[in-house]
């Protein structure tokens, strides 16, 4: 009993000696590649290249449908086009921050079937949160 405990004491004080801050660790998912934010770092993204990677963004995405258009001038990045889809103004917006825009101004308008087809939903009650997990059976 006594060698058991003086070898777990052994084993706490090497365990003690490797800390973790020693090993390096990668946080990314594995098929993910490790971004870092556009503004990390010495210097801002240009203007350019936050269009150019806004742009690219939209291409890969489900929303590349839609032939937004982007701007962008002082990190400040301005969408332009329409949609028929009304989540697609939402989802714009959203990628475009992710990529690193300091402010994002959207002037996607959505079509009338768009906001028809939205409001049909409301008024049928085909919102999500509305839908209790128990009554969904």
């Amino acid at each position: 009993m006594k060698h058991r405990f003086i070898a777990v004491l052994i084993l706490l004080a090497c365990l003690q000696q490797a800390r973790p801050a020693d090993i390096p660790v990668s946080t990314a998912k594995k098929g993910t590649s490790a971004k870092p934010h556009p503004t990390v770092g010495s210097t801002a993204q240009s203007d350019a290249a936050l269009e150019k990677s806004i742009r690219a963004r939209f291409a890969d995405s489900k929303i590349s449908s839609d032939k937004f258009e982007v701007h962008v001038q002082g990190g400040r990045a301005t969408l332009t086009g329409g949609t028929n889809i009304l989540q697609h103004k939402g989802v714009a917006t959203r990628l475009a921050r992710a990529e690193g825009a300091a402010e994002v101004v959207n002037n996607i308008e959505p079509s009338d079937q768009a906001r028809q087809k939205a409001a049909a939903n409301l008024t049928s009650g085909r919102r999500r949160a509305q839908i209790k997990r128990g009554d969904a059976r």
